[in-house]
């Protein structure tokens, strides 16, 4: 019986120690210093400068110390005339450092111990740390910007500024649809950028019934910033956000979209981000301008470097063999280093005979400093015997020094990743549906006994980041020997050669050596 008495009580003593001790290691009694009422302020956002906290209560004395998370702070206590503490308020001087990241605080006051029992604690109040606002976002262009009553599901490109990612504590923004005041939220696409949004536009909201065209109002839509993890008071976020200006969206009729409706984002819109190309001698500046309402590429001669009689003009590239200019937008110039070969890619179908839907990729030799017998000519270059470019977009080339190479990006954003890797176990093709693929194109120029082809460079159907984010296109070397791309996460060179006729592509990663 006497055991059992004594290992009761040590039992008891163990209880005891272990709920006795406050955070801070001091054997817990009923706080006997001040008594904490409110903090002034009680809320900041993350990256402010140094700021004075107030702290409002009770029982302050004159060698009361505020402290932040265990961490004592420049404390200044207020006096009467006869210099006693008013002891009802105490300030401290809170460094930027301690607000730097979203959090919560806790903030107590320590009162100098007076003897046995007493631990000189306050009660402890949260100071919540929030996020910084959240931007208004710009909504600048959508595209497409119309579509025909009971046409398919398709995704909607929105480009501005200040957007969110899915990622963001609050969820990312939001891509609104409204018709006639009912408001649908559409799906956005992982992937999103601070200037571009991808959402699914849904076959149901594109109704049209009558004659003429129906606007949907599209905007964005960023929620405020929320409260910091464990926030329990003044739990009101870091706010901003708000919603775009809206942007029109046309539901043709069902028989089409007359003549005038916008198709697109405004080919100003996306001319203003492209970068033009330059020859090796800066001689030569290929760029892409609106002309027509059509983005077209456009050749300048400066005459930097040439003869005396030599004048400056501008000449127009993204043409049919007639000089007719392109029928649909041109983007993305690349050159050669002597200024002759210029690649860009294309929606027109006026360019060559016979030429596919969907954006391609052309080379046109411009005959800079190849004499007068030369004649300017267009080539397809996005094509292969194998099939492997059926259905794809191809956009962004890369041009050789020499000009007898390009390098381009081929994409097939129609189909979902799993319906890819089923059509790539299936197919010898080399389809990419849902894909990103970089193929090169041998042209032949400037070589003897060689036959023009294509070969794909990734590693296998599939490689690549899928297409919900931005596109990103090749960079070819000056001599043609190298390939940057870049994947899901990071740039990739590629490393281990695959022989292309006389030359050397690289198709093994430098990440495996």
């Amino acid at each position: 019986m006497k055991r059992y008495w004594t290992a009761l009580a040590v039992a008891l003593m163990a209880i005891l120690a272990a709920a006795g001790c406050n955070d801070y290691g001091n054997t817990f009694q009923n706080n006997t210093g001040a008594g904490l009422a409110f903090l002034s302020p009680a809320q900041m956002s993350a990256g402010s400068v140094d700021f004075t906290l107030t702290v409002n209560g009770q029982g302050f004395v004159l060698k009361t110390v505020v402290q932040w998370n265990g961490k004592p702070l420049a404390t200044t206590v207020p006096v009467d005339n006869t210099g006693v503490a008013l002891g009802n308020v105490v300030t401290a001087t809170v460094p930027a450092a301690l607000v730097a990241k979203p959090g919560v605080a806790t903030i107590i006051t320590v009162n100098p111990a007076s003897g046995a029992g007493q631990n000189g604690l306050s009660n402890p109040l949260a100071f919540t740390i929030n996020p910084p606002p959240n931007p208004l976002p710009g909504l600048t262009g959508i595209s497409p910007a119309s579509a025909p009553a009971g046409s398919a599901a398709f995704t909607l490109m929105l480009n501005g500024s200040g957007f969110l990612p899915s990622t963001d504590p609050s969820g990312g923004s939001q891509v609104n649809w409204n018709v006639g005041g009912a408001q649908r939220k559409l799906t956005v696409l992982s992937g999103a950028t601070s200037s571009q949004i991808q959402a699914t536009v849904t076959s149901d909201l594109l109704v049209n019934s009558g004659s003429t065209n129906l606007t949907a109002s599209v905007t964005v839509f960023n929620p405020p910033s929320p409260a910091p993890a464990g926030c329990t008071t003044a739990c009101t976020g870091g706010g901003g956000g708000g919603s775009s200006a809206p942007a029109a969206f046309y539901i043709c009729p069902s028989s089409g979209c007359p003549p005038g409706t916008p198709a697109s984002v405004s080919a100003a819109a996306l001319v203003a981000e492209e970068t033009p190309a330059l020859s090796l001698d800066g001689r030569y500046v290929a760029y892409t301008a609106v002309q027509n309402d059509h983005s077209q590429i456009f050749l300048r001669d400066t005459c930097e470097g040439a003869a005396t009689a030599c004048q400056s003009h501008t000449t127009l590239l993204s043409a049919a063999a007639d000089g007719t200019a392109a029928n649909d937008d041109n983007h993305t110039p690349s050159m050669s280093a002597d200024g002759r070969y210029v690649a860009f890619s294309s929606a027109a179908t006026n360019l060559v005979e016979n030429a596919a839907q969907g954006r391609q990729i052309y080379l046109l030799d411009t005959c800079a400093g190849a004499g007068e017998t030369c004649k300017p000519s267009t080539h397809l270059i996005s094509t292969d015997v194998n099939g492997a470019l059926v259905g794809t977009e191809s956009i962004l080339p890369s041009v050789s020094a020499s000009g007898r190479f390009v390098a381009f990006l081929a994409v097939t954003p129609s189909h979902s990743a799993s319906q890819a890797s089923a059509q790539s176990k299936t197919s010898g093709s080399g389809t990419n549906s849902g894909y990103r693929q970089v193929f090169v194109r041998d042209t032949c120029i400037g070589a003897v006994n060689c036959t023009p082809k294509t070969t794909r460079i990734s590693l296998q159907p599939g490689d690549g980041t899928g297409v919900a984010s931005k596109p990103a296109g090749p960079a070819l070397s000056s001599n043609a020997k190298h390939v940057a791309i870049v994947g899901a996460n990071t740039a990739t060179l590629f490393a281990r050669s695959v022989a292309v006729d006389d030359r050397v592509f690289l198709a093994i990663t430098n990440q495996q050596h």
